[in-house]
């Protein structure tokens, strides 16, 4: 029995028996390259077949990167840089050169200063504990510099393999795709999607006689937001173009639900200006702070939703942050939202048991 890969997720196939294991010729591709049953009722019907994704075995497979002489290429999510941070990353990587992209630019405003932007990935890479030897930002899904890419690649790889590592959903399938394109002509080789999980294994994709470039398994992070919603309301969750800011004025006593996955109360300050960065699908609510518990209770999954949740999260199985913020800042909600304050204040944010809450001096001071 010969075993082969899936070219759009990575997996064995094992192409014996071609109809009992749905070895399907790829779209586009050459006939002997196949995609799984998953990959293309994926691609050509959108359906989602949900797997346990196992973040262990990810980063068992992550871990054999150490034996190896390579660049690794870190992709960060720029919308959600919190649950872009792979655990025990530097480990992982060894004394291997370490390239991080800042990828899907093109969420932020185009008035965002992109240098300005690098510098805050570089600190918080720093503040994370992960040393990179350079940092780029891209747009994958737009095209933007991915030349520039191209070369640091180059030059840092030196003729040495290329591995894309990054936790799910911050775009690194679809940067392969980009560069394939750009470089081959072929289009969509690899599956992607929203879903945690799409890549299932090592996807192997030749640059020349001597190098390649693979493809590895998204790594799973607990503390992104998607662990509390189901697998097709996460279009209404992570956002695919460029966000508009909601902006409300409030006054202490006052909340903001940001769907039905977040709750932001203004405990303390002056009357401030609160603007909300999040997918365009998801509903935010204003409401008083002394009704709101009742508010969320009767509404989670009507006037707040979409997406349709299984429980009331933030009454029933909830974390609370409470937090001082001294300055302009962002409240980072991994994998929802940020929220811009633009003065000091108290704030007490609620989420998901688990999902994580962190502040930084706001991304847009003086770029806007």
């Amino acid at each position: 029995m010969t075993d082969i890969k899936c070219v759009g997720c990575g997996s064995i196939l094992q192409t014996e028996d071609k109809n009992k294991e749905g070895y399907i010729p790829a779209s586009g591709l050459h006939k002997e390259e196949p995609i799984c049953q998953r990959c293309y009722r994926l691609r050509h019907y959108n359906e989602v077949q949900e797997l346990n994704v196992d973040s262990g075995d990810f980063l068992t497979m992550l871990n054999s990167l150490y034996e190896t002489d390579s660049l690794i290429v870190k992709v960060i999510d720029v919308f959600d840089f919190e649950g872009s941070i792979i655990p025990s990353f530097n480990r992982i990587v060894g004394d291997k050169k370490v390239l991080a992209v800042v990828n899907k630019i093109d969420l932020f405003p185009k008035s965002t200063n992109t240098s300005r932007l690098v510098e805050r990935a570089k600190k918080m890479l720093k503040d994370a504990g992960i040393t990179a030897n350079d940092t780029v930002a891209i747009s994958a899904l737009k095209g933007q510099n991915l030349d520039g890419l191209m070369k640091k690649i180059s030059d840092m790889a030196d003729g040495k393999d290329v591995y894309i590592v990054g936790t799910t959903n911050v775009g690194k399938s679809t940067l392969i795709n980009k560069l394939l394109e750009d470089n081959t002509g072929l289009k969509n080789v690899i599956t992607t999607s929203n879903i945690p999980g799409t890549t299932l294994g090592m996807i192997d994709i030749p640059l020349g006689d001597t190098q390649t470039l693979y493809d590895t398994p998204g790594i799973v992070v607990d503390s992104q937001i998607s662990h509390y919603v189901k697998v097709n309301d996460l279009k209404y969750v992570s956002p695919a173009k460029e966000i508009k800011a909601k902006t409300f004025q409030l006054n202490s006593g006052q909340t903001l639900f940001i769907g039905n996955l977040a709750r932001v109360d203004y405990t303390s300050g002056d009357a401030n200006s609160f603007s909300v960065y999040c997918n365009h699908h998801l509903n935010v609510h204003r409401t008083k702070t002394v009704n709101a518990g009742e508010f969320y209770d009767k509404h989670y999954n009507g006037l707040l939703a979409p997406p349709e949740l299984e429980e009331a999260y933030l009454s029933t199985n909830f974390d609370i942050h409470e937090l001082e913020l001294d300055q302009a800042s962002d409240i980072l909600i991994s994998g929802l939202t940020f929220v811009s304050v633009a003065k000091s204040a108290a704030v007490t944010v609620t989420v998901p048991k688990g999902v994580n809450v962190s502040i930084r001096s706001t991304i847009f001071k003086g770029v806007q």
